[in-house]
């Protein structure tokens, strides 16, 4: 079974972006395209989804490691009939985990706000950067993974979301921890709960991996 290339659609992204603005500045300037090129930097939203594979990249690489003996993962997977993908999906003894990878730059934090008087609001902070859409995105993407479970009659396997930050500027000692459900570490942190015992057997595992290989194919 095909389980995917991690960080494949980033990088066509990244590459169609590049080919795209090279052709365009070599049209419009025919004579000097070349050292505008030469002399001009990629736009940050260019460049993003080249970090971006790198980092979905670096974090399949160490989860492809940990397959075998009832873990079983699967990469850069399409969710159909939307434009979304899910980085990484991991079956094993403790349950489904969906995986969104990041390169960020910063420190990862939770910051409370509220509480007597106003509602209590969490927010997800890299550096001074607010992320918080990111723990949006990862719900949607656990609540697919979900429904992908409970109809081939798998429901029982519980399901977790991962904001799995490559590189940031994490503490030498702590600094993971959960927003609305969805747990945000480190690769290493990650694998530590990946690597737990659970209640879902291997023959268990296998089906959902099966299941979930079928409900979210793989880019070609």
């Amino acid at each position: 079974m095909f389980t995917g290339t991690a960080g494949a659609s980033a990088k066509r992204e990244y590459e169609r972006r590049r080919d795209a603005r090279e052709s365009r500045i070599r049209e419009n300037h025919p004579m000097v395209g070349a050292l505008i090129l030469a002399l001009s930097d990629e736009p940050q939203t260019t460049r993003a989804w080249a970090t971006g594979a790198v980092g979905e990249e670096r974090l399949g690489t160490r989860l492809d490691g940990l397959t075998g003996a009832g873990i079983h993962a699967l990469h850069d997977r399409r969710i159909p009939r939307t434009q979304a993908n899910i980085d990484h999906i991991v079956v094993c003894a403790s349950g489904v985990f969906v995986i969104d990878a990041k390169k960020y730059r910063g420190r990862p934090s939770l910051r409370v706000e509220g509480g007597i008087f106003r509602p209590r609001t969490e927010k997800l902070l890299v550096g001074t950067r607010d992320c918080t859409k990111l723990v949006d995105g990862a719900h949607k993407q656990v609540k697919h993974v979900r429904t992908a479970l409970e109809s081939a009659g798998l429901n029982q396997i519980p399901v977790q979301g991962m904001l799995c930050f490559v590189d940031a500027d994490w503490p030498l000692i702590g600094g993971d921890f959960t927003i609305s459900s969805v747990r945000v570490l480190w690769p290493k942190k990650a694998v530590d709960h990946i690597t737990k015992a659970g209640a879902v057997d291997a023959i268990t595992a296998k089906q959902a991996f099966g299941a979930l290989a079928s409900a979210f194919p793989a880019y070609l």
